[in-house]
């Protein structure tokens, strides 16, 4: 199962209904701004894990198409925020939308989708109780969402604890995941115990995904990665593998000159290649990379639970997709 090829499948297979529930109303350029991120295309993994969820339980995947929708909404909605919160004047190649409108029309353009999101939600085809269970999930995925973001704010140009990082990242990239896995198996008519199990799983999986990231943006190529490895040295960035580092380091005056270079903007190459050294010595690049690999050994046998199939396949292969990339 090639999960790079399901992706660009079901993108296109959603790439209809995600534009059929944005109607043209005034004002004109707030619809526009708020159709901007999802009709852009791109992975769409999270309403991916919607529909694979679905067909993994022997659901009818028709049934959980709406949710998809709503589950890429709502991630577009934190992405207008984070964009703004964040500085950030591109994303896919596109003007952010807080630059390319205004403040206040990106802010109003998320509100918009995160209200369409529930609004699509409220009318989909599954049993009373599943809607419950559905709405919790997903109302509880965007509370940890908001933790996460002002977590992640509050971490920045501080070295955190281990156990802080992995909070920060699983309320941040996991729980939306997890929800659309749930909420899929639930469209799905899936048992609470495979439900519980998918949810599991995404939630593995979307740390081990980050924890992989934070590693290509030490140790990755950047001619394939996209952004140089000393970004994350000089932006302070504090991940798994400098908590491990700052542990680790035995010698005080390596620790110190180590702590020097971590957050320094103005750091040169031959300091950044110094700190990349040292995190080597200490054994904390390769531990980022055993951890995301743990991750991602948990994260597929939560799915012992689902019988075999083209869905589940999906679903393991996109695990090992997590720490086999180079982007």
């Amino acid at each position: 199962m090639d999960a790079k090829e399901y992706l660009m499948r079901t993108s296109r297979e959603l790439d209809g209904p995600i534009r059929q529930y944005i109607d043209d109303e005034e004002p004109a350029n707030l619809i526009e701004a708020a159709r901007q991120y999802p009709y852009a295309g791109g992975k769409r993994m999270r309403p991916a894990m919607v529909l694979a969820a679905a067909g993994a339980v022997g659901g009818d995947r028709s049934k959980a198409v709406p949710l998809a929708v709503a589950v890429e909404y709502i991630h577009n909605f934190t992405l207008v925020h984070d964009d703004f919160m964040d500085g950030d004047r591109q994303r896919r190649g596109m003007t952010t939308i807080h630059v390319a409108y205004d403040v206040p029309t990106a802010i109003l353009a998320g509100d918009a989708l995160f209200a369409k999101a529930f609004q699509i939600i409220a009318e989909l085809d599954v049993p009373d109780r599943n809607m419950r269970e559905i709405l919790k999930y997903v109302t509880r995925a965007v509370w940890d969402l908001a933790r996460g973001q002002e977590m992640d704010v509050n971490n920045e140009g501080r070295i955190v604890s281990e156990e802080t990082y992995i909070e920060t990242i699983r309320l941040k990239t996991s729980v939306l995941f997890a929800a659309a896995a749930a909420g899929g198996a639930l469209a799905g008519g899936a048992d609470d115990r495979t439900v519980k199990a998918l949810h599991e799983y995404a939630m593995a999986l979307g740390l081990g995904f980050q924890i992989f990231d934070d590693y290509l943006g030490i140790a990755g190529d950047p001619s394939k990665t996209g952004k140089s490895v000393g970004n994350d040295i000089r932006k302070g960035k504090c991940t798994v593998m400098v908590t491990h580092a700052v542990k680790n380091i035995k010698d005080p005056k390596v620790l110190e000159e180590f702590k020097g270079i971590l957050g320094n903007a103005d750091a040169t190459e031959e300091q950044v290649k110094r700190a990349r050294s040292i995190m080597e010595d200490a054994g904390s690049i390769a531990y980022g990379r055993q951890l995301a690999q743990e991750k991602v050994t948990e994260a597929i046998s939560k799915l012992d639970v689902l019988a075999p199939g083209e869905h589940k396949e999906f679903m393991i292969a996109l695990a090992r997709y997590a720490i086999d990339r180079d982007v």
